[in-house]
């Protein structure tokens, strides 16, 4: 059995900085995630006015829940999504003057339903490029409240974003949803806008907010499953077994449940409350037909081991991983066709025929999840390189280099 350290969820780590930085009093967010996302994340809390006190293991917030503390600001979001989503929503909440912008990349990613959302609810917005698009610029005057319809089918962070805020609303909100996908990161919100002091009630599916001041606390972030997906992919695609330490049964990710998408391929799966153990089994993996849409971030890691697979693999009901860092399934297959492996797509699907990979320059299109993924196909196939090694970087700096250690310690 082999330890492997996961560093801490991003999306743990993006909700914990919003909600300390919203909260009254002074949050410690343990073990949070040091990446360029995150750190993009903190400076964009720096440049509004928030006191943000980064140390090796812990960063401390010290919230303000009448909203930033400067009345104009540039913010640049960088490749965040996450940044880019949840600090105009937040800004809006204050008064001042806030312009927003990202990189080319998330430039491209939407933002209509939570921006047409904001301009319903009488939030001053204003784009400065394509409308439901970055960059922008927010006139912030508070927000009153009330009740909103949204569609969270492409992005389940236009939801988050909106019950964030909605504790600094004056009225608080009533979001009644016609589509979710990524349903999972939403059970972290509210578990998290729990541990905060705010609990949400459910109605169907309608969610109100209350308008309730959010309390500081000691908040431990717990490793990230969408990282821990790929050791555990290589565990069971090599045969080898690897144990995450801190994320097991209780833990608030979806992605967990990678880990019986491998059970059902035939690996051994030991889940405790906070630990998970892939084993991979003697006679190799199995096909299999799965519904990703709930952990649709692990789309690209089941798609780099499935030609090892003795039968076909098809992921079904994904299609809002084609407006991610990057069109996904358009990357798998690419990626995948250059390996020499049969490979279908559909709007919302993708599948893989069993065969033996060889070696190709992996186009990451700066996806730090293409790049993480097929670097386990290359536990198993020579000559498998990567275009943008560095991409990795979004979420796990030192992702190559844990990876290094793992094949060095299997012997693979």
């Amino acid at each position: 059995m082999t330890l492997v350290e996961i560093p801490g969820s991003k999306s743990v780590t993006a909700r914990g900085l919003f909600l300390a930085a919203a909260a009254h009093g002074t949050t410690t967010l343990g073990r949070p995630l040091h990446s360029d996302d995150t750190e993009g994340f903190a400076e964009g809390l720096a440049k509004l006015g928030y006191r943000v006190d980064r140390q090796p293991g812990a960063w401390t917030i010290e919230g303000r829940p009448s909203g930033p503390g400067v009345a104009e600001a540039d913010v640049f979001c960088r490749d965040g999504a996450t940044t880019a989503r949840f600090l105009p929503a937040l800004a809006a909440a204050g008064t001042g003057t806030f312009r927003f912008d990202a990189s080319n990349q998330m430039r491209r990613r939407p933002l209509g339903p939570l921006t047409d959302a904001l301009l319903e609810l009488g939030v001053d917005l204003e784009f400065r490029g394509e409308p439901g698009h970055h960059p922008l610029t927010v006139r912030a005057n508070g927000i009153k409240g009330g009740e909103l319809t949204l569609d969270a089918g492409l992005s389940s962070q236009f939801l988050t974003a909106l019950l964030l805020v909605g504790p600094l609303t004056a009225e608080g909100l009533r979001i009644t949803v016609t589509d979710l996908v990524s349903v999972p990161y939403v059970e972290i919100t509210l578990e998290m806008m729990r541990r905060f002091g705010v609990d949400v009630r459910r109605e169907g599916r309608t969610f109100v907010v209350p308008a309730q001041p959010y309390q500081a606390c000691e908040y431990p972030v717990e490793p990230d499953a969408s990282t821990a997906s790929y050791f555990l992919a290589a565990a069971a695609v090599t045969g080898r077994t690897a144990t995450i330490p801190g994320l097991g049964s209780d833990a608030l990710q979806g992605d967990v449940r990678f880990a019986d998408v491998l059970r059902e391929m035939g690996a051994h799966v030991e889940l405790s409350p906070d630990s998970v153990t892939v084993a991979g089994p003697s006679d190799g993996l199995r096909g299999i037909t799965v519904n990703m849409r709930d952990i649709s971030d692990t789309v690209p890691t089941l798609a780099a081991i499935a030609p090892f697979a003795s039968g076909p693999v098809r992921i079904e009901d994904v299609y809002n991983t084609r407006i991610k860092e990057c069109d996904r399934l358009d990357a798998c297959e690419e990626t995948l066709r250059a390996m020499g492996i049969a490979v279908e797509t559909g709007r919302d699907w993708i599948e893989i025929q069993p065969g033996q990979p060889t070696g190709t320059l992996v186009a990451c299109r700066r996806d730090h999840r293409i790049a993480m993924a097929f670097s386990i196909t290359g536990l198993l196939v020579d000559g498998v390189t990567l275009d943008d090694p560095e991409c990795v970087k979004k979420t796990f700096p030192g992702f190559h280099q844990a990876l290094g250690s793992l094949r060095e310690s299997w012997g693979v």
